[in-house]
């Protein structure tokens, strides 16, 4: 590698995506000090659309511009939230996943201007969310509650909350921490009562394949447990072709012994099926088809197939 080296970042633009730009420019600085980072903030499909992401072709929508820029040549190296890129296809063709960063929490929580838990809402308080995976376990522990759809950023929906468009929101733990509103917090979500999302509290770096530089530096800041726990999870998503219109969880978390337990959850909107998985294995693959398997075999492409789009 040269003496100096200009790093092009592509990113959402939206407060939080640019923190976690700046997440990587930092650990960057102390890892390797000869790069220097230029950001370049994409307005994607997601960002624009307002209505139902059904209409935009689901999550892709968050990272189709991006995936452009990187395809392109306008940036070297994308940030996303796992969340945020489709597990129901490979990346983008000439494009590669190089590193997850360690991973942040990986919980929900519940934020109510009264400072309030789930369970003390009042009947029919109405709660902001958009995920079906959240609306589908909201409904199953505190079916009393009503989920009203929300879109925008973290920051605008914090700010519809203050402006009293909801009476809480479901949010998740690491997101306020990245944009410095973890103080809004009234009442982080145990993961059995909401288990996580695919890729909860996960950073991705992606690149060109061909880019063999780049992909040195990414692959600098991964962290390898975190890849496999992401890769078992991401799989098992996969397997059932899970999109945004799917309510699937899952969260994977090594063991002492090495090994990766991987506990999954496909639920009905209406809370009242609710199929679990919990297994172990070291290779993530494996690990993240058993599981999905184990779904199946439950009943979980009749609960997914029956999600209108």
């Amino acid at each position: 590698m040269s003496a100096s080296r200009l790093l092009r970042i592509g990113t959402r633009s939206s407060p939080m995506a640019l923190a976690q730009v700046d997440r990587v420019r930092r650990l960057l600085a102390e890892r390797r000090p000869e790069v220097t980072v230029e950001v370049l903030p994409l307005s994607t499909s997601g960002d624009r659309w307002q209505g139902s992401l059904a209409d935009l072709g689901g999550k892709g929508a968050f990272t189709k511009e991006v995936d452009q820029a990187l395809l392109d040549g306008r940036a070297d190296l994308a940030v996303h939230c796992v969340k945020d890129v489709p597990g129901d296809r490979p990346a983008p063709a000439g494009t590669v996943l190089a590193a997850y960063l360690t991973r942040d929490d990986v919980r929900d929580c519940l934020v109510h201007p009264g400072g309030a838990s789930l369970s003390e809402l009042p009947a029919g308080s109405r709660v902001g969310t958009s995920a079906v995976r959240r609306i589908a376990q909201l409904s199953l522990h505190f079916p009393h509650l009503t989920a009203v759809a929300i879109r925008g950023n973290a920051n605008s929906r914090l700010a519809k909350l203050d402006a009293g468009e909801y009476d809480a929101l479901l949010l998740a733990v690491s997101g306020l921490e990245r944009i410095g509103e973890q103080h809004r917090m009234t009442h982080p979500i145990d993961v059995d009562t909401f288990v996580p999302a695919v890729g909860s509290g996960t950073l991705v770096l992606q690149c060109r394949d061909d880019d063999a530089v780049t992909r040195e530096l990414a692959e600098a800041l991964g962290d390898r447990r975190t890849r496999q726990e992401t890769e078992a999870e991401r799989w098992m998503l996969h397997i059932l072709q899970g999109s945004c219109h799917s309510p699937i969880a899952g969260y994977a978390r090594t063991e002492p012994d090495g090994r990766i337990g991987l506990r999954a959850r496909v639920i009905s909107l209406d809370g009242k099926t609710v199929l679990d998985a919990h297994e172990w294995a070291t290779d993530p693959i494996v690990l993240g088809a058993s599981v999905a398997a184990a779904l199946l075999r439950q009943g979980a492409r009749e609960i997914l197939d029956g999600i209108t789009r």
